[in-house]
């Protein structure tokens, strides 16, 4: 009969701990497999929303954030940087931007 009450208890302080885990603020990065094209002539790497306004030349690969970090070519511009910039949401503000609820502030990733 004691054991009852003390797995309710356990339950309910396990519940409470995922759910303060799910609303706490955490940083993310983006990930290794985001899209990126690299700029081979100026060996820097463009984020695909950055594009059209990067002037880029001919010389260009699309690969991964990984790949990019890999050859060490850095952003290739002030855009690029602030498109794969990490970010500090909680899983609960993750999961309603990537449900469409709320608007993404990084679009590349």
């Amino acid at each position: 009969m004691k054991r009852k009450p003390l797995v309710i208890v356990a339950v309910v302080v396990l519940i409470a701990a995922a759910a303060a885990w799910f609303f706490m603020p955490q940083e993310n990065e983006p990930s290794t497999q985001s899209r990126i094209v690299l700029e081979h002539t100026h060996r820097t790497f463009i984020a695909p929303s950055c594009f059209e306004q990067s002037d880029p030349t001919n010389f260009l690969e699309e690969s991964t954030l990984g790949h990019a970090q890999e050859l060490n070519y850095p952003p290739h511009s002030e855009c690029t940087e602030k498109a794969f910039e990490s970010n500090n949401d909680s899983p609960a503000v993750r999961l309603l931007k990537e449900l469409g609820l709320m608007e993404k502030t990084q679009t590349d990733w």
